[in-house]
């Protein structure tokens, strides 16, 4: 499990930003994971929460984690489009099929290919 790693990375690092700014106590910690970052979303929170107990300055922080929707690039007509990973409850039936594949919706072809996505960003921490 990365994710204990990464969540045990982001607390080091919050602790020299809390000790750089004399702050006493981090409030609330803002971080973007990539769709294709290969982090599991909540494991990550779960890690998050479970090593913060153990930092007096860090116990009552909380997480606000954005995942932004993926971005593909047509390798056919070339067009980038954002393709979220849900679709609306109409066209539900269509994901339930194993080999649902998505589309480019300029083109209509399934050639399609991640463009970013892979990371993980520290975005904004309150402290005191």
């Amino acid at each position: 499990m990365h994710e204990l790693s990464l969540a045990q990375s982001l607390l080091d690092q919050l602790i020299d930003l809390a000790k750089e700014h004399h702050a006493v106590r981090i409030n609330r910690v803002s971080v973007t994971l990539g769709p294709f970052s290969g982090v599991v979303r909540d494991s990550f929170e779960f890690g998050f929460n479970a090593l913060k107990q153990s930092l007096e300055i860090a116990r009552g922080a909380e997480l606000e984690l954005e995942t932004p929707d993926p971005v593909y690039l047509c390798l056919d007509c070339g067009k980038v489009s954002v393709i979220p990973f849900s679709l609306p409850s109409d066209r539900l039936e269509l994901a339930m099929t194993s080999h649902y594949p998505k589309k480019c919706p300029w083109c209509c072809l399934n050639r399609l290919s991640p463009k970013g996505g892979t990371e993980l960003i520290l975005n904004q921490v309150e402290m005191e």
